[in-house]
């Protein structure tokens, strides 16, 4: 059962906000209907369902729950998995098509053959050799962006 919570002003027109409660046995999920996918307020309400996405990573043998938004970036170094935070790095289950798949929807993207990186946690990006762009992170780290993958990165910096 749908019911509208609010009508606003947006852009000229007005868009509609509906909430529809379901049953535990369904998977909640969020829906954007628009005529702009690459709009600001898309990549919000994106941004904000993914906010609650879980993964695990491992550290000396304990098992910590980390939200997917604090992932600064997933690496692949000699076929074993990495994700790395503001602080601290854990060594994850996941294959990189597997982080790429959970990812379907959020802040992260690939950025190189072995890595997923968190625009959210970009600083900022300067041209580097071949094409490539090197990315400064909020936490001081630099990671290359490879130029097979530098158009998504200025489409998700809005460049």
């Amino acid at each position: 059962m749908g019911s509208v919570l609010d009508t606003m002003g947006f852009g000229g027109g007005t868009m509609k906000v509906t909430v529809e409660q379901i049953g535990k046995d369904r998977g909640e999920e969020v829906i954007v209907r628009c005529h702009d996918p690459g709009a600001e307020w898309v990549s919000n309400v994106t941004e904000a369902a993914s906010v609650h996405r879980m993964i695990c990573g491992w550290q000396d043998d304990s098992m910590h729950r980390l939200r997917l938004s604090d992932v600064f970036y997933f690496e692949v170094v000699d076929d074993r998995s990495f994700l790395y935070t503001r602080t601290a790095v854990y060594e994850a289950k996941e294959k990189l098509y597997e982080f790429e798949r959970l990812c379907e929807g959020s802040t992260l993207f690939r950025c190189s053959k072995s890595m997923i990186l968190n625009a959210t946690k970009i600083d900022y990006v300067r041209p580097s050799l071949s094409g490539r762009f090197e990315a400064v992170l909020s936490n001081g780290e630099k990671v290359i962006v490879s130029r097979k993958y530098v158009a998504d990165l200025k489409r998700r910096l809005e460049v």
